[in-house]
């Protein structure tokens, strides 16, 4: 199941930067690859020359605004843009299988054996994955005499 739940954030992310991640409820990443990638779409892409077009009503019309948009796009914005959609991809790939970001390894506290974050003891769900906990028994206290 983690490796159907890989391929379908990598195939998410392939389509649309970030919707891989949000598949994996890493919401800020999300956020952060669907916002570098608009941002960069808007930025590189012939705009212009798409709205120029007019609204797309039939799938021939769509295939048209592609060639344009593929004829008239410089090359170096098309690496930028696939460099995004790939790197965002491997990115929610490895999310979804379970590595962390490896910035907080140092946890204090009980930690989701699901996405590896910091946990509240009292509770019986992770409250980041929604992963269901089973109940910490407190260990027997031994009495040596």
């Amino acid at each position: 199941m983690t490796w159907l739940r890989a391929i379908l954030a990598a195939g998410l992310s392939v389509l649309m930067p970030g919707a891989g991640h949000v598949l994996v409820r890493d919401w800020l990443r999300a956020a952060a690859f669907a916002g570098l990638f608009l941002t960069a779409s808007a930025l590189f892409l012939p705009i212009d020359q798409l709205t120029a077009a007019g609204p797309m009503t039939s799938v021939d019309q769509a295939l048209e605004q592609a060639t344009v948009m593929a004829e008239n796009t410089d090359p170096m914005a098309q690496f930028l843009l696939s460099f995004i959609a790939l790197f965002a991809a491997i990115d929610a790939t490895f999310r979804a299988l379970g590595y962390s970001s490896g910035g907080d390894t140092d946890a204090d506290g009980q930690t989701c054996p699901e996405c590896g974050k910091e946990i509240d003891d009292d509770l019986e769900f992770c409250h980041w994955c929604t992963t269901r906990l089973e109940p910490v028994e407190p260990e027997a206290e031994t009495n040596d005499a």
